[in-house]
Parts: C-alpha cells; structure tokens; sequence
C-alpha cells in the first residue's frame, strides 16, 4: 500500500439555473466526507465569473484511502444524482506532490 498523499481537483460544470438545488445537495456530501479517515480536505468552490461552474478540491492520505471514499453510499447516490444536475461529466485530475528535495 502507498502512502503517498494524493491531491483531486474536479471540475464541474452545473446546468445553469442549478446551482443553489447543487449545492445544497453536496452540503451534506461535504461534511460527511471530511469526517472519514485520510481526508484532509475537501473543499468546494464556486468561480467568481461563472456561477455554474464549480471546482472540487480534496486532499487524501493515499489513492487507495481515496477509492474508499468513492464507494461510499453518499458518493454514489450523488453520483446517481449527477445527470440531474450536470451539464457534461466532472473532469477529475489526480495529482501528486513533487517532491521537494532542496
């Protein structure tokens, strides 16, 4: 198992008109992911010029503590949800921290 911590950005782009009906149901997605083990963030953000676009920003303790997450119930069901509310698939990037070695 590795260790290495991984960092997920998701970009996420809601139907226009949706946004508030969004957010209010990843409220709860919210506070029940940072309370799970490995989690050490995850943040939602709005941008600034356009309301309808949304940007997910998480921070796990490892990629296999982050497949966990994605097995929950609640990610499910929000996924489940997502064709309600999204105009086209999140775009999901895995990152890594380069190393500082100085």
């Amino acid at each position: 198992m590795t260790t290495q911590q991984v960092t997920v950005t998701a970009r996420i782009k809601v139907k226009p008109g949706m946004e508030e009906q969004f957010k209010q149901e990843y409220m709860p997605v919210l506070a029940l992911t940072r309370a799970e083990e490995g989690c050490f963030n995850y943040d939602l953000h709005q941008s600034a010029d356009d309301p309808s676009l949304f940007m997910l920003h998480e921070n796990w303790a490892s990629k296999e503590i982050l497949e966990q997450h994605l097995q929950m119930p609640y990610i499910k069901a929000l996924g489940a949800k997502a064709p309600d509310f999204l105009i086209e698939p999140p775009e999901v990037l895995l990152w890594e921290q380069v190393p500082d070695n100085s």
